[in-house]
């Protein structure tokens, strides 16, 4: 493993021939196999910008030998370099002297130019690995490939990822291939001695990959052609010539070179002279030692936690006990890249060897646990001639060789706990860590980890490690939008920020504008032979048939998340039988359980599960079934919350009937904790169910049986948004019946947010359209919110003649509940204009049909309207006594707005009834429930009682601060939405903090 992997500063000590540490620690520690970096005394020191590594790097792979400084600015910049490029590079020699500390001198300078010379104990990853290719050739030559595998095995361990990761420069980019094709020649010579050292079987997947990657490398299809015939798959052996001959003549218009060939023919003719008789080299040494661990990435970022977790439970079995953990998560989560980093950290737990196998669990072949018991048996020293020819005997041999020895085993990508099982050593003092997107409930005694997606922060800094601080730093919220749109996966975030890096002439910005389309995105994230729909694809590819038609399903659902219930409805299954179908997708980890009978997506498997939809979800028609059956789920049980509610209210009777009996609720507190739970998914449904004409009705409909929405103050602005968008589908759809109930919502959610105007304007289009009279719901709400409106705006006959006109409808719909509705806002206007005795006489009528009605949120208008008007009779007693009933009753039900503005009614009360201080405590009260919600309207009174109950109390520098800031929110000023003085006299009610709730008509 190479130095300074991760966030981990601990440099590995170089080794001698023999593979034993020369030293304590290393002088001066150099990487340019991966990302560029320098470590001193154990420590790693700061490289600087991509630049500056660049200049570093330069420096190393020259040897020592002297540049001038026009070749290190060709090599850094060529012929775009900026006009002070000199000064810039005196800069960053000057920062890496200071980086190096005690040991600047090894940085010299002659002439204007550099040179970097390093002392005999300084490292540089890229001699090391010569070193050991060197070494591997001496033991060819002895005859010894197994330990010539093993050396050239280390050496290819120390390129990380990309040489040169991320460094600028055309220098950079001619070393990067060159250094690439380095790692490539020591691959395919490594995997010709395995071969030579019987090592067939295990090299075929890495041959397979390796000739995927590079189909034009002749000397790699030779190889694997000889390792299929060695494993006895002769017929796939001549398949890799065909697709050899294929390649080369469509890419090259040339036939395979002689040797492959010649190949072909010996396999034809099953010459035994390809076959090899494995001998047990160095018998004296017992089992080897395997180093088999993949190299880890140099860019590692974060998963402190789990590193910490993993790491610990793969410590313990140092005290004779056998850890066994498993990482689960979506592909692309990055499992492998935390269990190689992991794995790596712990090698000193386990200095008899580390095993590795990739399962190819997601393909549509996986790994058979007895092949790969019979690589491992080979790692460890077996002849082919003594590995038993069954699982269960390879199985036996394996735990037997491993019994009293300390082996860390990395099962990559595994399928399920079957795949896994025969391949567990059962040996004290052994580990093994598992990686697959399957959790493995069923695999006894694991320790299950799963993996979530990265942390904003986390995200930032891996993108950050991958493009350079310099772009990010001058981009900082397009880098945001970036890695947000790849949903903070790993895998898209590197494929992003590699194509960002490979683009010197793209900004942050270019590439944040590509991923905003969702309808592009997934296609956008693709970078060679990575992409993130190919990942998906793979999860996808393994379900059963009903389970890819639930995820396609789940994919058209809208909205964060979905509920087990609202599921089985676009699923059209019975709830038990979708739960099970849910759980079994959440054990793929292809969806994730956000909490007991709650499932989501990933962003981006979301957008995949869709594009899945659209191609194999047929007829077409199918899909927009499974959204209507989900809508009509939402709008049924949401009419049974608004009928709970508002018992004699009519209104649900002419609301789109449905055919999914909806949830029933025993209580009102059940009802509006499903409303509130559901809010968000339901609203996005509706929102995106509006766009097709057969869903419209129901889905304005929707809005409306949800109308507590609007004045929850948590949804009010979703709930609005969500209302402009439906109402411009029904205008676009020419439907004046939908237009019209759309805009009765639009019209309640601008007078809760205290825009009178504009409500108003709503509720006079909604009166103007023709369907207006003939639909009972907007003939009889749209004239009473415009009451509502003139009476906060001080116009009582404008009121009054709405009001007549609404009673009128209702009593025609026989809707009780809206006739109550409309006297409680009659006594309003009548308490207005000084007919104070009728005010009470009107709010009783409505008190009591409420009552006779059991309308108990409802009652709580009504009592609101009579407290008013008794405070204005002077019955302060009885006033008080119904206001507070009333506010017990909003805050039962949630009701933030009304809790409010029932405390400024108190506060009038108090005032009224001579109690200053105490209406001074409730007004501050009531101004901490509606900061956020009621509009500055309601705040501006609020101010202005507060400031007259403060010249009471003597407190003159307070009242006229909350007269000023009341004038201020009146003129619409900066500053009117400030917090009022404080007090020391304020007593905060603990009971009565913001919290969301529902709606009940304005009274």
């Amino acid at each position: 493993m190479a130095a300074g992997e991760g966030n981990d500063a601990r440099v590995p000590l170089p080794r001698s021939a023999s593979g034993e540490s020369e030293r304590e620690a290393p002088d001066l520690r150099f990487t340019v196999l991966g990302t560029v970096q320098m470590f001193g005394g154990g420590e790693r020191l700061p490289a600087g910008t991509p630049q500056q590594r660049a200049l570093l790097a330069e420096l190393l792979l020259r040897r020592g030998r002297m540049a001038t400084a026009q070749e290190l600015v060709d090599a850094m910049w060529g012929e775009e370099s900026p006009q002070q490029a000199l000064a810039t590079l005196r800069t960053y020699a000057s920062r890496l002297r200071k980086a190096l500390g005690p040991r600047a001198a090894v940085l010299t300078s002659e002439a204007g130019g550099y040179a970097l010379r390093l002392g005999a104990g300084d490292v540089l990853d890229l001699d090391q690995a010569e070193a050991w290719a060197e070494q591997a050739e001496e033991a060819t030559g002895r005859d010894d490939p197994a330990r010539a595998h093993e050396l050239y095995g280390r050496a290819v361990a120390l390129w990380e990822a990309e040489p040169l990761a991320g460094l600028p420069g055309p220098a950079a980019e001619r070393h990067r291939d060159r250094l690439a094709e380095r790692r490539l020649a020591l691959e395919e010579t490594r995997l010709e001695v395995a071969l030579r050292a019987g090592l067939h079987t295990e090299s075929v997947s890495e041959l397979t990959s390796l000739t995927t990657t590079h189909p034009l490398r002749e000397r790699l299809r030779e190889l694997l052609m000889l390792a299929l015939y060695r494993c006895g798959r002769q017929a796939e052996a001549l398949a890799v010539y065909a697709d050899a001959r294929r390649i080369l003549i469509d890419e090259l218009g040339v036939e395979p070179r002689a040797e492959l060939a010649e190949l072909q023919n010996r396999i034809l003719n099953a010459d035994e002279s390809l076959t090899v008789e494995v001998r047990a080299t160095h018998p004296a040494r017992g089992v080897l030692r395997p180093f088999q661990l993949p190299a880890a990435v140099s860019d590692f970022t974060g998963r402190t936690a789990a590193v910490r977790e993993l790491g610990g439970q793969l410590a313990v079995s140092e005290n004779s006990v056998m850890a066994l953990s498993a990482v689960a998560g979506i592909g692309g989560v990055g499992k492998t890249t935390l269990a190689v980093r992991v794995a790596h950290a712990a090698r000193e737990h386990f200095p008899d060897g580390q095993l590795y196998v990739d399962l190819q669990g997601a393909s549509a072949t996986p790994a058979e646990p007895s092949s790969v018991l019979g690589a491992f048996l080979r790692a460890l020293g077996t002849p082919d001639s003594s590995i038993p020819e069954t699982g269960d005997e390879r199985a036996a041999l394996y735990r037997s060789l491993l019994d009293g020895r300390r082996v860390l085993t990395l099962l990559d990508n595994a399928r399920d706990a079957a795949q896994v099982r025969p391949l567990l050593p059962g040996t004290p003092g052994c580990a093994v860590l598992i990686t697959s997107r399957a959790r493995m409930v069923d695999l006894a005694g694991a320790h299950l980890v799963d993996l979530d997606v990265m942390s904003p922060e986390e995200a930032m800094e891996l993108f950050t490690k991958i493009v350079g601080a310099e772009r990010v730093r001058a981009e900082r919220e397009a880098s945001m939008d970036t890695v947000a749109a790849c949903g903070f996966l790993p895998l898209a975030i590197r494929i992003a920020a590699a194509r960002l890096a490979a683009r010197r002439t793209w900004t942050v910005s270019t590439l944040a504008r590509k991923l905003s389309d969702e309808r592009r995105r997934l296609d956008e994230l693709t970078a060679g032979d990575q992409a993130v729909k190919a990942t998906f694809e793979l999860g996808y590819s393994q379900l059963e048939p009903e389970q890819q038609r639930v995820f396609r399903l789940l994919g058209l659902a809208e909205g964060p998340d979905i509920s087990l219930p609202a599921a089985a409805a676009l699923m059209d299954r019975e709830p038990e039988d979708a739960e099970d179908i849910l759980e079994s997708l959440v054990d793929t980890s292809l969806i994730e359980s956000a909490a007991p009978g709650r499932y989501r997506l990933h962003d981006l498997v979301r957008l995949f599960a869709r594009a899945c939809a659209e191609r194999d979800e047929q007829p077409p028609a199918a899909r927009d079934d499974a959204v209507e059956r989900l809508l009509d789920f939402y709008l049924a049980t949401a009419k049974h919350v608004f009928a709970i509610e508002r018992p004699g209210d009519r209104t649900t009777a002419h609301l789109a009937r449905t055919r999914h009996p909806g949830l029933v609720f025993a209580d009102q507190d059940a009802a509006l904790d499903w409303l509130f739970t559901e809010a968000e998914d339901l609203l996005a449904t509706a929102r995106a169910a509006a766009c097709r004409s057969r869903t419209l009705r129901a889905a304005v409909d929707t809005l409306l049986a949800a109308k507590d929405l609007a004045e929850s103050g948590a949804y009010s602005l979703q709930y609005e948004r969500c209302t402009l968008a439906v109402l411009a589908a029904a205008r676009e759809a020419g439907d004046e019946v939908a237009e019209g109930r759309a805009r009765v919502s639009l019209t309640h959610s601008h007078s809760v947010a205290g825009r009178f105007a504009e409500a108003d304007a709503e509720a006079a289009a909604v009166m103007a359209l023709s369907a207006s009279d003939e639909d009972p719901v907007t003939a009889g709400y749209a004239p009473n919110d415009r009451a509502i409106i003139a009476i906060y705006q001080e116009r009582p006959e404008d009121a009054e003649r709405h009001l007549e006109r609404a009673l009128a409808a209702f009593r025609a719909d026989g809707n009780a509940s809206g006739e109550a509705s409309s006297l409680s806002n009659l006594s309003r206007v009548h308490l207005g204009t000084g007919r104070v005795i009728s005010a009470v006489h009107l709010a009783g009528q409505a008190q009591a049909i409420y009552e006779d009605l059991d309308a108990t949120l409802r009652l709580a208008n009504a009592r609101y309207a009579l407290g008013m008007a008794l405070t204005a009779a002077g019955d302060h007693a009885e006033a008080l006594d119904r206001l507070g009933a009333a506010l017990e009753t909003f805050r039962d039900n949630r009701q933030q707005l009304w809790q409010g503005m029932t405390l400024f009614r108190l506060a009038e009360t108090r005032l009224a009834a001579d109690d200053a201080a105490e209406a001074a405590c409730l007004a501050e009260r009531s101004l901490g429930l509606i900061r956020e919600i009621g509009g500055d309207w309601r705040r501006a009174n609020v101010l202005k009682l507060l400031s007259r109950a403060l010249v009471r109390t003597g407190q003159e520098d307070r009242a006229r601060a909350c007269r000023q800031q009341a004038d201020r929110l009146l003129a619409g000023e900066p500053g009117g939405d400030e917090d009022p003085p404080e007090h020391d006299d304020a007593r905060p009610d603990a009971g009565s903090g913001p919290q969301p709730g529902s709606s009940v008509a304005v009274a």
